[in-house]
């Protein structure tokens, strides 16, 4: 391996030392494994040469200062017999004279390639890294100490490694990034970074010039592979940039803030001596600030707290930087409106009103907000409940906030909590950092004006988690507590601060995704989602007049049948809620006011569903309908998605076989996949009970399939589905006309109850579905439901399943149904 020095000791090398740096160009031959390929014994003494605060590496030439007697006598007996060293660093850099075990034992060897005298008198050695060695052993001879090393090998990737390869040209990037940062002294540096074309000598001559601590230099020298050596650089550099960026960010914020606040200083001293020129009366900033703090209704100790802090106040100099910051503490604290409340408007009758006129259906959220009311009528004050609307989009869940605010004539106030990942949003910042200010809660409060405003915080099941800037959701814990929120601790206001008049209402589209403790502390309200008869309603009362008011097209006599609205909510949107829906109403009511600013002409009847497929163009999604009951093994199953009820259908058939093969498809999840297990055992073992000949099992293999492989499907609720479908077809007879059922079985063949009924019932009734089968336990469920919506459909109410396929599986066999036939050897053989 060779290696050069161009102009390294040329005419301008002291102008170089000033600046301490040095230019390296090296030609390294890539099949070595270390930098320098050099000949040394174990058995040969060679010179320790302790450095502080800094390190030699491999294939770097590194300017060294010289204050040491024993380290000049070092480098000046090297140069005479042009012997290599060990060049070491110290443990601790303030001892002056270390002994070997006050040195780290990994370090580089080296030579001296010439001592210079520098105008000042100093001496400067430069010094040339050969190879990684481990000091064996060391003693101090009376000069200086020397030892026995070994050599230690470096592995170093392959110039085809694509990872390494990217890894060095990451370092050399983010380094190029970090000096452009700092003074033009770092110029040289920058010009070596780009020039310097060998991998290993750049990973090595950043280490070596990186100003870091001395102990994580010695780490990336301990490192036998460049790879785990570039990659430790690495996170080293981005750790130093960005420490560097914040920084610098920090100087440029504070800068501008100075100068924005001496140049108001300047303009209020002006406004001042022009209103006294004028001989105006003016009235002092603190007497303004005295007449506002006799207005408020604090306590005493809030009111001796900010008697403190506003004779803090009067004893700074209005041109120190804290000033303003103290400045906008009082005014906070006078902003916020402490223990004044608004009236609640106590007319339940009112409230019952203005609750049904801004919002159909939610019958539970109305009765809670009036049974609230009511309370606070009867004991004249209470604290205000803590209340979670859960439920899928576009239900109405923020809006609804609005509509109560209205009822009891409260101010409204909303936080979203969408990607919200700081502890400070909620708690706020202490008043030491640059920039401080309340948290979303003390600031939302103070925008409201009263201590009891309704509070909507808003996505609360997609807050941010834990991280260094803290845990937001826990912060919330001490204002969602009714217990706690009465002595809130909010950081920038130093003091408590009472929530408990507050009506807190938290929205959520999956309350999984919210921590057990925060759920613990709220009362859950689902928001289901919306029958096709309350979405028509909804449209007919909310969605399209709003639409034509904004479109301006009120007074124009535009009128939408009711099956047209069907048309819009059953072809063109799928969704739980109405935001879709009002989508594809501003747009159908866009195209007809295009219409009527081009000619001035409308349609002269009610639209109907004809206008709609002309307005809005093909239907964009098509509803499952009842195929009929003339397959045997095909049987209707209701399902519960984000968007809604679907119908499902479950299809069995049967292939002659030997294999007792049972084969499923259809894209299905794990729970329905055992659900199908489930029910095949339970067909095999009450064959007898249904008239079923137990040597099919044997001879034919059964495949259970669900339509849309596209679509996953997944779920217990299709149990009872499976094993009326398996039992049809296992039985060639037909299934009731018009029946669809959903529940869950147990391997003893009981019916248990699941979700979504509602949702389901709506899909029943779209492919029209007369009878329904669910679970005895789901009763409850049908009950909550007005009746208008589920008059009929029928319900059969179940306990196991041959409830469910006595009823469902009818006395006669389906058209052109399979004659089972069985092979007579397989018999005999299982007979022997």
């Amino acid at each position: 391996m060779k290696i050069k020095f161009d102009n390294i000791l040329g005419d301008k090398e002291d102008q170089q030392l000033s600046k301490g740096i040095i230019s390296v160009v090296a030609e390294v031959d890539s099949s070595k494994s270390n930098i320098l390929d050099i000949e040394i014994s174990e058995d040969n003494e060679i010179p320790i040469l302790p450095l502080r605060t800094m390190m030699l590496f491999p294939g770097i030439v590194l300017p060294v200062n010289i204050g040491r007697k024993s380290s000049l006598k070092l480098l000046k007996d090297a140069v005479k017999i042009d012997g290599f060293i060990g060049v070491f660093s110290q443990i601790d850099d303030n001892i002056e004279t270390p002994d070997p075990s006050q040195i780290y034992k990994t370090g580089v060897i080296g030579k001296v390639i010439k001592i210079l005298e520098l105008p000042d008198g100093s001496r400067t050695a430069l010094l040339q890294g050969f190879c990684r060695a481990i000091l064996l052993n060391g003693y101090d001879n009376g000069d200086y100490i020397v030892g026995h090393v070994q050599k230690q090998p470096e592995q170093t990737p392959s110039s085809k490694d694509k990872e390494f390869n990217a890894l060095v040209e990451a370092c050399r990037d983010i380094a190029e990034k970090y000096l452009k940062m700092g003074d033009t002294s770092g110029f040289e540096s920058l010009f070596n970074l780009k020039h310097l074309p060998n991998k290993t000598i750049l990973i090595n001559y950043i280490c070596a010039n990186l100003p870091i601590d001395n102990v994580e230099r010695i780490t990336l020298l301990e490192a036998n592979n460049l790879a785990d050596r570039a990659r430790a650089l690495l996170e080293i550099l981005n750790r130093e940039y960005q420490f560097a960026t914040l920084k610098a960010n920090i100087q440029m914020r504070t800068h501008e803030e100075l100068s924005k606040q001496q140049r108001e200083f300047f303009l209020q001293q002006e406004i001042k001596n022009i209103q006294e020129e004028l001989g105006e009366s003016i009235t002092t900033d603190f007497d303004k600030i005295n007449q506002q703090a006799q207005t408020k209704k604090w306590n005493d100790d809030i009111k001796e707290l900010f008697n403190k802090e506003l004779t803090k106040l009067k004893r700074m100099s209005p041109s120190t930087p804290d000033y303003q910051n103290q400045r906008d503490y009082i005014e906070t604290m006078l902003a916020l409106p402490w223990n004044e409340k608004s009236r609640d408007n106590i007319n339940l009758s009112a409230a019952e009103k203005q609750l049904n006129h801004d919002h159909y259906g939610m019958e539970k959220v109305k009765e809670r907000i009036l049974e609230h009311l009511a309370v606070v009528k009867m004991r004249g004050d209470f604290k205000s409940p803590i209340i979670c609307l859960y439920g899928p989009p576009g239900v109405g869940k923020t809006s609804l906030g609005q509509s109560i605010a209205k009822a009891m004539k409260r101010k409204y106030v909303r936080v979203s909590l969408g990607g919200l990942h700081d502890e400070s949003e909620i708690r706020g910042h202490r008043r030491t950092y640059i920039g401080a200010m309340p948290g979303r809660i003390i600031k939302s409060i103070q925008k409201a004006g009263t201590s009891n405003p309704i509070f909507i915080l808003d996505e609360i099941d997609k807050i941010g988690q834990m991280s260094h800037n803290g845990d937001p959701s826990s912060a919330l814990l001490e204002v969602l507590d009714p217990e706690q929120n009465t002595t809130f601790h909010d950081n920038y206001l130093d003091c408590d601060y009472d929530l408990s008049n507050v009506m807190f209402i938290a929205t959520a589209n999956n309350i999984g995704t919210i921590p057990p403790p925060l759920l613990d502390r709220m009362e859950l309200i689902e928001v289901s989602g919306y029958l096709t008869e309350e979405k028509i309603e909804i449209a007919k009362r909310h969605l399209i007049p709003s639409q034509l008011e904004k479109l301006g097209m009120q007074n124009t006599g535009i009128k939408i049948s009711k099956p047209a609205i069907e048309k819009i909510i059953e072809d063109y949107t799928r969704e739980s809620g109405v935001r879709e829906l009002d989508k594809k109403i501003n747009k159908f009511l866009r195209k007809l006011t295009l219409q009527y600013a081009l000619d001035g002409k409308l349609p002269d009847h009610d639209l109907n569903k004809k206008d709609v497929v002309s307005i809005l163009g093909p239907e964009l999604y098509n509803r499952d309908k009842y195929q009929g009951n003339d397959y045997a093994g095909v049987v209707t199953g209701l399902a519960w998605t984000s968007v809604g009820g679907e119908i499902l259908f479950i299809e069995t058939s049967l292939s002659k076989g030997k294999q007792q093969k049972l084969t499923l498809t259809g894209n299905l999840g794990d729970v329905m996949k055992e659900s199908a297990v489930l029910a095949l055992e339970y067909i095999k073992a009450h064959a007898d009970d249904f008239d079923i000949d137990s040597r099919i099992f044997d001879n034919y293999n059964i495949h259970i399939h669900v339509p849309e492989g596209a679509v996953p499907k997944d779920g217990p609720s299709a149990g009872i589905t499976i094993a009326t479908s398996i039992a049809s077809a296992l039985t060639q007879r037909r299934v009731r006309k018009n029946i669809a059922m959903t529940g869950e079985i147990t391997l003893r063949g009981k019916v248990l109850p699941v979700g979504g009924i509602k949702e389901k019932i709506l899909a029943a009734k779209r492919a029209g579905i007369t009878d329904i089968m669910l679970s005895h336990e789901n009763e409850k469920d049908i009950l909550q439901i007005p009746e208008k919506y589920v008059k009929g459909v029928e319900f059969h109410y179940v306990h196991d399943v041959k409830e469910v396929l006595n009823f469902a599986l009818l006395n006669e066999k389906v058209p052109h149904s399979i004659e089972f036939t069985f092979d007579e050897n397989k018999e005999k053989e299982n007979d022997k």
